[in-house]
């Protein structure tokens, strides 16, 4: 990025020609530390409050002028053409609508360049503090798919005559597994896990959010996905299922999801309950 007319600052840098003081970076900061200098009126960062900077990036992109870049990789800064990104209110209702549980795929894999396509726009997804906990765990082999899912079966037989809540049900899911029927992960060729660090409780949250982004963008790349809800559960508490992942050290499965591509089109969006809304 060129330098001239740029006021280089510790933590923000602010092209002097374009910016307007407009104050509106000041006014979004999330932790509140940007404040307009008292000669220039340029927006700045006091070194004593960089500590605090969340890196949420609110600063530069609710910047009206262009004139603001947060001083972090500020030569990967993605400048948006006029209405970029906009979508029309019925396209993402019927996009959204559309949305199906995937649970027949094709054999055929689905290209890992289309895959980390995905995952870096799931990687914007939001996270508490701007932390970004989450890493990713792509099984792609489809033979160590159906090992997961081997895995996460003998884990379902543990359960059997135990206060576990699934106790009662997890007779039917083994008679359909022993037929040959692949209840877990429905031959899928891929899954996905979401892990995080052992000692962030909350995380888990973040985790989901950001398995939404892929479960929401998935289909506009020809990707049919379903969670993963027994696999995950297994993650979490059957030791030769953890051992099998191997995630690197301090870290944990949040939860998971398998995807590839879909066996059959979609031509309807079916009915759900009705709005159930409380105005206070």
């Amino acid at each position: 990025m060129p330098l001239t007319g740029f006021d280089i600052m510790a933590h923000i840098i602010v092209d002097q020609d374009s910016c307007t003081g407009c104050g509106i970076c000041v006014k979004v900061c999330s932790a509140g530390i940007i404040s307009p200098d008292n000669e220039t009126n340029l927006p700045q960062v006091q070194e004593e409050n960089v500590s605090h900077c969340f890196y949420c990036g609110h600063c530069e992109a609710f910047c009206p002028s262009k004139a603001l870049v947060l001083n972090l990789s500020p030569e990967e800064k993605i400048h948006l053409l006029p209405d970029s990104g906009t979508i029309a209110p019925e396209d993402i209702a019927y996009y959204i609508k559309k949305r199906r549980s995937v649970r027949h795929f094709t054999e055929e894999p689905v290209p890992k360049e289309k895959i980390l396509e995905v995952l870096d726009i799931a990687r914007y997804a939001a996270s508490g503090g701007n932390g970004q906990p989450v890493e990713w765990l792509v099984i792609y082999d489809s033979e160590k798919v159906r090992k997961v899912a081997k895995l996460t079966m003998e884990w379902m037989k543990t359960l059997l005559n135990t206060p576990h809540p699934m106790s009662g049900y997890v007779p039917v899911l083994i008679s359909a597994w022993e037929q040959g029927n692949d209840v877990i992960c429905r031959g899928a060729p891929h899954l996905l896990f979401a892990h995080i660090p052992e000692d962030n409780h909350i995380a888990s949250i973040d985790a989901i959010i950001a398995l939404t982004h892929f479960d929401i963008v998935a289909p506009a790349f020809g990707i049919g996905t379903c969670w993963a809800g027994f696999v995950a559960a297994a993650a979490m508490f059957y030791e030769p299922l953890q051992k099998e992942l191997n995630l690197p050290a301090g870290r944990k499965s949040a939860y998971a999801m398998m995807f590839g591509n879909p066996k059959y089109k979609i031509y309807g969006i079916p009915r759900r309950k009705p709005l159930q809304v409380t105005w206070q």
